[in-house]
């Protein structure tokens, strides 16, 4: 016989597989601590004894002790304050996605200043200080190594000169 009113409030009831869920969720972001630098591990404020259990999982280099101390990790993590540390990882991850952003818009423009030559002009209008001779100059250099199939050294020169206009 189910007594399902009795038993438990529908409000507290959560299920093994939600219980679960929230286990492996927990383990998952212990691994991401194993995974930080150290100067990253001290910006978050971590108990003592999870710290130094991230800290032994760095160590560690047998498979199956790295599983047993990702698990204990994990254990520990349900002990703690998850939403700072959540928090932190979505901070790095938002700065991290912001400069790959960055990263492809510049070789966006190194590939338009190789393929299009109104491009050069256009770089003109929106970045201040360029020098045109120089830009001129490794694009021109760039173009002769691909057409000789040498390494392509002006054009990651260019790269960087479209790094250095985007920092000024």
């Amino acid at each position: 016989m189910w007594n399902t009113d009795e038993d438990y409030d529908d409000d507290d009831y959560i299920s093994k597989s939600e219980v679960k869920r929230e286990a492996e969720a927990m383990q998952k972001l212990g691994e991401r601590l194993i995974e930080l630098r150290q100067e990253q591990l001290e910006q978050l404020d971590l108990s003592e004894v999870l710290y130094d259990a991230v800290m032994l999982a760095k160590r560690l280099t047998a498979h199956g002790a790295i599983r047993r101390q990702k698990q204990y990790i994990g254990k520990l993590m349900r002990k703690e304050e998850l939403e700072p540390i959540q928090a932190k990882f979505d901070e790095w991850d938002r700065a991290t996605r912001s400069q790959a952003g960055k990263f492809h818009q510049l070789e966006r423009w190194r590939e338009r200043l190789l393929t299009d030559d109104d491009a050069v002009g256009e770089l003109m209008q929106q970045f201040n200080g360029v020098d045109v001779q120089r830009l001129r100059t490794l694009i021109r250099n760039a173009h002769k190594e691909q057409s000789a199939g040498k390494p392509p050294k002006s054009s990651r020169e260019l790269f960087k000169y479209l790094r250095e206009l985007k920092s000024i």
